[in-house]
């Protein structure tokens, strides 16, 4: 996790030189706040990453000496062939829309999430690839 931690804290870094510069060139609150604030998330992933580090078992990836087989073969399942998440992705959006131009929109958005929310979520219980 220290290489994690490490890179979370170099993009910290990084981050409150850029907005430091970006003052001194532009004098813009609103764009120089929204980097501070960036590199203020990094630092504090930084600084979480690092402290858990140190408290806990180092990782295969941290040591030099580990072997191949050390690692965690098992990361969970990830589905490649789910046409799901687009029905999701369109359902959010149109409630997103609804909450701007009509509730009408609202309703079929959330109709829509929740369908297809349902339809994710029982994938693998039915059909070609039911377990």
């Amino acid at each position: 996790m220290k290489i994690e931690g490490w890179i979370f804290g170099v993009g910290a870094i990084f981050y409150f030189v850029v907005a430091g510069a970006y003052w001194f060139f532009s004098r813009d609150e609103i764009g120089t706040t929204a980097l501070v604030m960036t590199g203020a998330l990094a630092f504090l992933v930084a600084f979480y990453v690092l402290y858990t580090a140190k408290r806990v078992y180092p990782r295969p990836e941290d040591r030099d000496d580990a072997e191949i087989d050390e690692a965690d073969p098992e990361y969970g399942f990830f589905s490649p062939h789910s046409w799901w998440p687009l029905p999701v992705a369109f359902g959010a959006m149109l409630t997103a829309l609804g909450l701007i131009f009509a509730v009408w929109l609202i309703v079929l958005g959330v109709a829509l999430l929740m369908f297809a929310i349902i339809g994710w979520l029982f994938e693998y219980y039915r059909g070609e690839f039911a377990h």
